[in-house]
């Protein structure tokens, strides 16, 4: 069974369960190691929204909202510009995250809703000295964005391509 099979069932099972569900038993269910189950929540939680972790197992909170992740990439000079669109569009941008070759997934989260958060996030960039999370990959980096409809997402997702920011998958980020 390749990886993302597994983590598309390890969801069904968390989605399906009405008590948390522990790493071992995944474990035991898919023939693989503890760590393994661990590593793979841990992914699923990355570019997943309502994962909890608990003393007993994980859990998946029940939501109404839609996430949907986008492959971006711009430089310094349109991130205020993509951001707005997003908000602007009816989305929250949950995280930041970029795929590394040397530190594999490294995400920050940023939960940004509105035109006033982008404008303090810029903020804080513009007096820090740290730079964007997708300087360390030219500018490509992912977004997982919320919303309150698949629609939305879609409206997000063509929006973004419009403006140029949206950039195709590699066959190895979908299917790892």
């Amino acid at each position: 069974m390749k990886t993302a099979e597994r983590r598309e069932k390890i969801i069904a099972i968390l989605k399906n369960a009405d008590r948390p569900v522990p790493a071992k038993e995944l474990a035991e269910k898919f023939g693989v190691s503890r760590q393994i189950i661990v590593q793979d929540l841990a992914v699923i939680k990355n570019g997943m929204q309502g994962i909890i972790v608990t003393n007993r197992g994980y859990l998946l909170q029940a939501d109404d909202s839609f996430t949907r992740e986008v492959k971006v990439q711009h430089g310094l000079e349109r991130t205020e510009e993509e951001l707005n669109l997003i908000v602007d569009c009816g989305g929250i941008i949950k995280n930041v995250s970029i795929s590394h070759t040397v530190y594999n997934r490294v995400s920050a989260d940023m939960d940004i809703r509105s035109r006033q958060d982008v404008s303090e996030f810029m903020e804080k960039i513009g007096k820090s000295k740290s730079s964007l999370l997708g300087n360390a990959t030219s500018g490509y980096h992912y977004h997982l964005v919320q919303a309150t409809s698949k629609e939305r997402l879609d409206l997000i997702e063509k929006k973004l391509e419009d403006s140029g920011f949206l950039v195709p998958w590699q066959p190895w980020e979908k299917n790892d």
